[in-house]
């Protein structure tokens, strides 16, 4: 068995060219929790959020211009279950949140309430 290492290993494909990175598991969960510098708000969706005290599921649903049935109906459920989810103050976990973004064309971080 090989012994454990920290740093990245580059698995390489049969032209010698890399093809995947190989990263410590805390390495890459703390990725996926790390700000992007790079994601930004429509300044009508801060508006929405901020002004009428909505969530960015709404703010953002409202700025598409889509109703809650809508929105559910690209999820695949629901619309109570999807109103749920516009609740103030709900926390969405990460698989919730990219779907609802995949849902609306947008980056999951743009959905993030922090």
């Amino acid at each position: 068995m090989n012994e454990p290492t920290n740093s990245p290993q580059i698995i390489r494909g049969p032209d010698g060219t890399p093809q995947y990175v190989v990263i410590p598991y805390d390495e890459y969960m703390e990725s996926r929790e790390r700000p992007d510098d790079e994601v930004t708000l429509p300044l009508e969706v801060v508006k929405l959020s901020l002004l009428e005290k909505w969530g960015l599921v709404r703010a953002w649903r409202e700025h598409l211009g889509l109703t809650q049935e809508e929105a559910a109906r690209r999820l695949g459920v629901t619309q109570p279950t999807y109103a749920g989810f516009e609740q103030p103050g709900r926390t969405l976990r990460y698989a919730t949140r990219a779907r609802i973004a995949r849902a609306f064309g947008i980056d999951p971080e743009q959905l993030k309430d922090e």
